[in-house]
């Protein structure tokens, strides 16, 4: 028996109509969703919906490719600092420039420059308001550490926005602290004092029926989890904040909104599980339950055809939680044994297209039935084991982890032994015994070894399979404990076969 311990863009010019535009947009954000869960590397995002307001009412929307020197930046200062009704519109010809990261170095070395910027986030008029919240923005996706801390003086006003009526504003606070999280473990520690837990807790609470914010708080506790310290500061702070119930809710996809909400939420789980070793307190709250309900939902969805909309996205990370809750969890388990055939569906639909996830989901299923009896069961009921079988003859990690599930099964005695064997389980061992994997061969080994330990029957339906002389040439070709294993095989159950020398395991 095993278990495997834990494992927006800015807008082109060139788009043809604005739906062509929403288009290219979100399939950039599917593509960072996709870049964090291949490679688990904090994203920043840049957010859209400015420009998707410009395109609509025919504005140009430029990006700010040309630097702006000193002198232009400061005469865009004093524009602001003296436009009277043309503030809004000077704060926007700045946003635009601010694209640029040399104009961004040259705006905050500016004299006054972050000073003005704030003093227009925290006025009165809610345009100057908005267009500096989208100035900060930009200025956030930066990758340039001295951007993040000269918008550290924000932070104070960033955080008492995540309460505006304003989902504009408050979505745009919420992103641009969600870029300033990473910059460095200053800006971390100085939002972390600002108090940017408890922020995203009461945002989330009072905001919950609303996605787009639901989905910006999702991406910014993300990007705050991933940091270094999280053991230490954020996740004892995070787990006190209430916050957690509001993100195990959210797990959910809503069929009109989308996959984005529900994604960004169940990476914050992923991080929360994976940084503990007792997951107990999450499982109280409902993780474990909640991450097999959508598991078996989404199941039902691809296994009707429902491959759109970055619905794999969201298996991934779910994937993930599920795993390493089994794992934590000690002896708790979910009880649907849809579970089972949610995971082998998408173990099928995503073995060519998505051969990671695939592995994934098998991953999942061996942490699932590692020590249960009634899953392992279930497999053989539902017929399920012909499917483990075919991925036998898969590589990239595939056939090793399908054959930990099958060795899950067969550890349970002789009834599940008899089923294995004749679902064609010993033809198939023939074949991986062959293989040139390690891995493969000794586990191959040791699936057998409980088959043929089970029963003389099994014993008697290998041999007819002739697959003696395979176990004679992993002796006589192999080293370590895979010789050791053969050998003892032929040694105890294929004594009048072996000539060979009698090893000890």
């Amino acid at each position: 028996m095993w278990r495997l311990k834990p494992l927006r863009h800015k807008a082109s010019g060139s788009a043809n109509n604005l739906e062509e535009f929403k288009h290219k947009r979100r399939e950039f954000e599917k593509a960072l969703r996709q870049a964090r869960r291949d490679k688990q590397l904090i994203s920043k995002r840049l957010l859209q919906s400015v420009d998707v307001e410009e395109k609509e009412k025919g504005d140009s929307m430029e990006t700010g490719s040309t630097p702006l020197s000193p002198e232009q930046v400061r005469e865009m200062i004093r524009g602001v600092q003296s436009g009277g009704e043309e503030k809004a519109a000077h704060l926007a010809s700045l946003r635009k420039a601010l694209r640029n990261p040399e104009s961004q170095l040259t705006f905050i070395k500016s004299e006054n420059s972050m000073h003005m910027l704030i003093g227009q986030l925290s006025s009165h008029n809610a345009q100057c308001q908005l267009e500096a919240a989208r100035c900060l923005h930009e200025l956030s996706h930066s990758t340039h550490p001295s951007v993040g801390q000269a918008c550290l003086p924000a932070g104070p006003y960033l955080l008492t926005y995540l309460s505006s009526q304003s989902t504009k504003l408050t979505e745009l606070c919420l992103y641009t602290l969600g870029n300033l999280c990473p910059d460095s473990a200053v800006v971390r520690e100085k939002l972390l004092a600002q108090g940017i837990v408890s922020a995203l807790a009461n945002c989330i609470h009072n905001q919950r029926y609303n996605l787009v914010v639901v989905e910006a708080v999702g991406f910014t506790l993300s990007q705050l989890l991933q940091a270094k310290n999280t053991n230490e500061k954020i996740i004892p702070a995070v787990m006190a904040s209430g916050i957690v119930p509001h993100v195990i809710s959210a797990l959910t996809p809503d069929p009109e909104f989308g996959y984005g909400p529900a994604t960004e939420c169940t990476w914050c789980l992923h991080y929360l599980v994976s940084s503990n070793s007792d997951n107990s307190m999450l499982i109280a709250q409902g993780a474990l339950s909640q991450c097999s309900a959508v598991l078996i939902t989404l199941g039902g969805a691809v296994a009707q055809g429902n491959l759109e909309g970055g619905i794999e996205l969201l298996i991934w990370p779910l994937l993930r939680c599920l795993g390493n809750l089994l794992v934590s969890g000690g002896d708790v388990k979910p009880e649907d044994t849809r579970l089972l055939a949610a995971l082998c569906v998408f173990s099928q639909v995503y073995l060519h297209p998505h051969p990671a996830l695939s592995r994934e989901s098998l991953w999942a299923l061996n942490n699932l039935t590692a020590g249960s009896s009634g899953f392992c069961s279930g497999l053989l009921l539902f017929n399920m084991v012909p499917i483990l079988i075919r991925f036998l003859s898969f590589s990239k990690g595939i056939n090793s982890m399908a054959l930990r599930v099958l060795g899950n099964i067969a550890h349970h005695g002789t009834e599940y032994c008899v089923g294995l064997t004749q679902a064609g389980l010993l033809t198939a061992l023939c074949a991986t015994l062959k293989m040139a994997e390690p891995e493969v061969v000794t586990l191959s080994l040791e699936v057998l070894y409980m088959l043929v330990s089970s029963c003389p029957q099994v014993v008697e339906e290998f041999m007819r399979l002739n697959g003696v002389p395979l176990l004679e040439a992993v002796l006589y070709n192999s080293e370590g404990e895979q010789r050791v294993r053969a050998a003892y095989l032929l040694d105890h159950h294929f004594p009048s076969f072996s000539e060979v020398e009698s090893f000890s395991p």
